[in-house]
């Protein structure tokens, strides 16, 4: 009977603990459930409808503008849209387009030596614009449109401004890179479209056939973390149905043929001649530990009929490459045509395995191959470190570029490509972080280098980074005289930057310009006297807070190393009124040198723009907001990697950011938060778990446990067991018992960017929680790595405005 009653007691005992849990567990403000979709205070959530600026795309012949209409940000009912997640890419099924892609409602032209606009005619109704691309001469423009299930090509007359559908067939955009481009005569496109008269997409059987294997046999395959890859035979059916495509040649008058047999097409270019066509096409096996960019390719000269006259290369799955910085694959790649000759293919091999580690005199070998490609391979550079790119310019002039991360070098030769033998001149030798030195980019008009009219110059425009902020640049350079002529710069109260020359007339320029308060215009600008014509005239977005005051700051690490950021301060405020809570917004970056970490990368003139985006929406709730705030990590030049020192270096880089906002009388040290997204929001996690130096954080999208990201992240060149301490102590998750600052997490479900996967913020969320912290995890449904539906960035801002008010305010 004591057994039975003793039972019984303990029956009821572990009851009503079960009980008790459950109702605790109901009751938890923060136990996970779906909520209601919140909107913050009314002139915030206006931020997410304001109207979006107009984009605009000048055309190849420097005659005309062309202006798309943008609509404002996506409802969640667009984002709900079904979508494919398959081998890497996201796919819309019903239309075969990149699912979530954006779009134009409407077009203007606008003739820049008039500056007459009108509206292009004949759009079809609720028109989605996209992939809008300019005739080689600038007189037609194609476009797809979007009706829902399919995409059609459209095809715009700039002199009449009228758009008329081009063709009966379904486009097909599911792979990277325009669905269609212009033959080089301009009368005639290369369409990837859908395959006609199909059978039905697969279905999955709900029945498994097998089990799922891997294997490996001993060889190293390191690859960095990816999403949406292939899981099974069903996805691999999906991805080659849906990817799969048929090219045709379409003429203007909607008459086309196709070229060759279908063909999952990861790259298809047409010669300068139009003779040939370059294509790269997936193949299989696939795989599921890469994306479809690393599955086994094939590259291919075809001729017009589709036919195979020169195979180039042949790469099996590309999942054992070294994440060392540098390294490569064996086999050709950056394969395209030579932009200045008829039909000659480039591409580089490397020389030293692809392995940074393995020594070797010459890291990579350029070579050409001319039509009809029967030939032998032609030799026509050799680079010490690894090729960084080629600009084509003549027959005995282009510009070959190779780099080596650890000394941070970039070096420019001027080859000749018609004589290999001729001997490279050196150009330019500069670190590529040291971008006060940076001469410029060579300006280009359909691939190639413009050239002066007597030949003897190309032009170089830059951003003209210095002490003061950037001015951008136009300069041209005399390949005989080796001088640079400054013919241009930004001047305040301006910041303007080159966009292209008016026309044949390298006098005249088309440039971006803007101020603090009168957003990005494009304006015609004459090198010679210095007059400049408006273009554009595009409104401020946010009149209401075009008095909230921002400044460039500058300020000092306690090592000596130059910090700067975007001071914003509510419209009429001055520091006698008394200190401000603060928000403290950054990215870090890494550097190899502490003068590269010093240097500046923006201007006291660029606009004002209020975002929902960023932090500046605070600037409005009556918060100081340091944008930016320059967030360096320095190799101390002993050969170790800047991430051995992140934690010291970042609280440092905080502390410093602090000190001055208190010596401005801007702060007084006590209400500070510190946010980010992505990197930042790694930063965030670990300032807050490391230091007491903010009140509050906000972590967006991040990455908190390194081990889940073990063979390199960010700009880490070393595996997890190259460098375990590094990993662990960088990773916030292990020191999750130490973060007591109320931290807030937002991540979309549905990220797709390498290593911040969404577990990343629920396993993180439920370390601090288990620990005894504070914290608030806030999933956005169908979210990707970045937010675009209307009701998540409500949501997002109501979010971020609640826990500050609540922690900091």
């Amino acid at each position: 009977m004591r057994i039975t009653t003793l039972r019984s007691t303990n029956h009821r005992i572990y009851m009503s603990r079960y009980f008790v849990l459950v109702f605790l567990l109901l009751s938890n403000e923060f136990l996970s459930a779906q909520s209601a979709y919140k909107v913050p205070v009314a002139d915030v959530a206006a931020l997410v409808d304001a109207p979006a600026t107009p984009s605009v795309s000048v055309s190849p012949n420097g005659v005309t503008l062309l202006i798309s209409t943008l609509p404002g940000v996506p409802t969640i009912a667009d984002l709900s849209q079904p979508e494919l997640r398959l081998a890497g890419f996201r796919i819309n099924p019903a239309n075969h387009n990149a699912s979530r892609s954006t779009y134009a409602t409407g077009l203007q032209l606008l003739t820049i030596s008039t500056r007459q606009s009108r509206p292009v005619t004949g759009l079809p109704a609720n028109a989605k614009i996209e992939n809008a691309s300019w005739s080689p001469d600038g007189s037609l423009i194609a476009f797809t449109n979007d009706t829902g299930n399919r995409l059609d090509l459209w095809l715009v007359t700039v002199s009449n401004g009228r758009a008329a559908k081009l063709g009966n067939f379904a486009v097909n955009n599911t792979m990277p890179g325009a669905p269609f481009s212009w033959y080089p005569d301009g009368k005639s496109l290369l369409v990837r479209s859908v395959r006609a008269n199909r059978a039905p997409a697969p279905v999955r059987n709900p029945v498994p056939s097998g089990p799922i294997i891997q294997e490996t046999t001993g060889e190293a395959a390191p690859v960095r973390t990816y999403q949406d890859l292939l899981t099974d035979s069903h996805d691999e059916a999906l991805f080659e149905y849906y990817a799969t495509a048929q090219l045709l040649k379409v003429e203007l008058n909607g008459r086309s043929r196709p070229i060759g047999t279908p063909a999952i097409f990861s790259n298809v270019s047409i010669s300068p001649n139009g003779m040939y066509i370059l294509t790269s096409r997936i193949v299989k096996p696939f795989s599921y530990q890469v994306p479809a960019s690393l599955f086994p390719s094939v590259t291919e000269v075809w001729n017009e009929r589709g036919e195979s006259v020169r195979q180039i290369a042949q790469l099996p799955i590309l999942d054992n490459i070294p994440i060392a910085f540098n390294s490569t694959y064996v086999g050709p790649r950056s394969i395209q045509w030579r932009r200045d000759a008829d039909a000659t293919v480039f591409w580089v091999e490397a020389q030293d395995g692809g392995n940074t580690a393995n020594a070797a005199e010459f890291r990579d070998k350029a070579f050409t191959m001319m039509a009809p490609f029967t030939g032998t391979p032609v030799e026509i550079a050799k680079l010490t470190t690894r090729f960084a790119g080629i600009t084509w310019g003549t027959g005995d002039l282009a510009l070959i570029s190779e780099t080596w991360r650890a000394t941070r070098r970039l070096k420019t030769w001027r080859i000749a490509p018609d004589s290999p033998s001729t001997s490279p001149e050196l150009i330019r030798d500069l670190n590529y972080e040291d971008i006060y030195a940076n001469p410029g980019n060579p300006v280009l008009k359909s691939g190639k280098l413009v050239f002066s009219q007597d030949r003897t110059s190309i032009y170089l425009s830059g951003i003209g980074a210095s002490r003061e902020g950037n001015r951008p640049f136009l300069d041209r350079y005399n390949f005989q005289t080796k001088q640079t002529t400054r013919l241009w710069q930004s001047e305040s109260p301006w910041y303007e930057s080159f966009v292209a020359f008016a026309g044949d007339d390298a006098g005249k320029i088309v440039s971006r310009r803007e101020t603090t308060d009168i957003p990005a215009n494009f304006v015609l600008r004459s090198l010679t006297d210095g007059s400049v014509v408006e273009l554009t005239s595009f409104p401020h977005p946010t009149p209401q807070y075009k008095d909230v005051k921002s400044e460039a700051i500058t300020y000092l690490r306690n090592d000596g190393i130059p910090l700067s950021g975007q001071l914003l301060l509510p419209a009429g405020y001055t520091p006698d009124k008394g200190p401000l809570p603060v928000v403290i917004w950054a990215y870090p970056r890494e550097f190899g040198s502490a003068d590269a970490a010093g240097q500046r990368s923006d201007s006291p003139y660029q606009f004002n723009a209020i975002s929902f985006w960023g932090p500046q929406f605070f600037v409005t709730q009556g918060y100081a907001v340091l944008n930016n705030a320059a967030m360096p990590i320095v190799a101390k030049g002993d050969g170790s990697e800047p991430n051995d020192t992140f934690i010291e270096q970042t609280i440092a880089n905080a502390q410093a950011a602090i000190d001055e906002l208190v010596r401005r009388g801007v702060s007084d040290g006590k209400r500070l938060a510190v946010g980010g997204h992505s990197y930042g929001a790694f930063m965030t996690a670990n300032l807050l778990a490391h230091s007491n130096l903010f009140q509050a954080g906000i972590a967006r999208s991040g990455a908190y446990n390194r081990s889940l990201t073990p063979f390199g992240f960010q700009a880490e060149p070393r595996d997890i067991w190259e460098a375990t301490d590094t990993y662990i102590t960088m990773s916030p998750f292990f020191f999750a018992n130490k973060l007591k600052t109320p931290i807030l997490f937002i991540h979309g479900e549905a990220d797709n960017n390498s290593g911040t996967f969404p577990i990343q913020s629920e396993r993180m969320y439920q370390a601090v929680k288990g620990n005894g912290g504070t914290a608030r995890l806030v999933m956005l449904p169908h979210e990707s790595h970045g937010y675009r539906a209307n009701e998540s960035l409500k949501h997002m801002l109501w979010e971020q405005l609640n826990w500050l008010e609540t922690y900091v305010k």
